[in-house]
Formats: C-alpha cells, sequence, structure tokens
C-alpha cells in the first residue's frame, strides 16, 4: 500500500514552473536526493529539475524497491514503490506536463519500469549506468517502447551491476522495445563520466525543444 511510505523528500533546482517539462532525477541504492540534484547545474536550462527520495531505508541512504539480487526488483516491492512515486508525480505533473525520468544505477532500474508500466506517461527516460527491471512485473514485450525517447548509458568495465544484466538491457533498448535509442558505452566503470553527463544534456535539449 501506498500509504506505507511518507510523503516523498524531494530537492529542486530552482524553482519549479508548471509550464515547462520536468526531468526527475532519480538516485542510486544507498543514496539519496541531496547527492544527484548536483547533476542538474549540468543540464539545459528551460525544464524543470526534482529529485527525489526514494522511499526505504538501505544502509545510509536509501533504496527504490527491495531485492533478490542486485539489479532485481521484488515485482511486490516495485509495484508499491511505483504506485506512491505517481501519487507524488500525479500532483506535480499532471496529464500534459512533459515528464522525463532520469536515474543512475538503483534509480536507473526504478525510472525503467515506471516506463514500461506506462510507456505513454512519459515524454522520455534515461538509464544510466543500470539495467531494466526484467522479471519484475512490468511487461518488456516486443515494440512496448515503440517511439518512446530513451537514452542508455553504461560502463564497459562496470562490475556493480550484473554484465548479464547491462547487455540484456542494452539488447532490449536497442533493438527489441522498439524506442527512439540513443546509447553511449564508456571504457569505465559504475560512474557518470562528463562525456555521459554531456550526452545526456545534449538529449533533454532535444526533448524540451520538441515538446
Amino acid at each position: 500500500m501506498t500509504d506505507t511510505f511518507a510523503a516523498p523528500t524531494v530537492v529542486w533546482h530552482g524553482p519549479d514552473a508548471a509550464d515547462r517539462p520536468l526531468v526527475v532525477l532519480l538516485h542510486g541504492r544507498g543514496a539519496d536526493e541531496t547527492g544527484i540534484i548536483d547533476l542538474a547545474g549540468h543540464l539545459p536550462a528551460g525544464p524543470s529539475y526534482a529529485a527525489v527520495r526514494a522511499p526505504i531505508r538501505s544502509g545510509a541512504g536509501y533504496a527504490w524497491f527491495a531485492n533478490r539480487g542486485i539489479g532485481r526488483p521484488i515485482a511486490e516491492s516495485l509495484e508499491e514503490t511505483m504506485a506512491w512515486f505517481r501519487t507524488w508525480l500525479d500532483q506535480v505533473a499532471p496529464a500534459g506536463r512533459p515528464v522525463i525520468l532520469a536515474g543512475f544505477s538503483g534509480g536507473a532500474a526504478f525510472a525503467g519500469g515506471l516506463l514500461l508500466d506506462d510507456p505513454q506517461r512519459f515524454a522520455g527516460a534515461a538509464i544510466l549506468y543500470g539495467t531494466l527491471p526484467f522479471d519484475a512485473g512490468v511487461p518488456t514485450s516486443p515494440a512496448r517502447l515503440a517511439g518512446v525517447p530513451v537514452y542508455v548509458a553504461q560502463g564497459d568495465t562496470d562490475t556493480v551491476i550484473p554484465r548479464e544484466l547491462l547487455d540484456r538491457t542494452w539488447h532490449y533498448l536497442l533493438t527489441d522495445s522498439g524506442a527512439s535509442a540513443s546509447a553511449r558505452r564508456d571504457p569505465g566503470g559504475h560512474a557518470l563520466t562528463a562525456g555521459t553527463v554531456t550526452g545526456l544534456a545534449d538529449w533533454i535539449t532535444g526533448l524540451h525543444q520538441e515538446s
């Protein structure tokens, strides 16, 4: 039940404006909103930027879902946290306001779950150094994301997310999903690079100009 969780803690990069697209930044497992909001300073002016704290305590930080292994959400937990998130989102971004998700690591899996669950709700999603939530109750059928803009970035030497899940995510987003995908691979590991951030900024700029 969504009332299991407290109301979201949200930080904004500058004031929100209802007539702007909203970019929601989703942090990784064990982190919180205070780190990922700094990313907004490297992204284009125009959209509003918000970072949301995940609802489940995890070590010194928070997590988006209970899991059965790294990158493998428990379906019931993911369903609950997505419903909780959508309650907040529908208040700040009613239907008609473009919403772009940008998630890192565990936040990437959560962004992917939201997108797969309701592709038409979002103007696009960035899946950064993470996996889609395969086998966790959300559809991953062929053409599920037909025409939906997606930005995916991975590190070739990432040892945090299982390689099989990274490869499966890459293949699905670039082929079977039907998404309008932009993709980048870096020689590094499980961390945002300057090139990935620049690519993300360019991708968001393109979406903003279309909206």
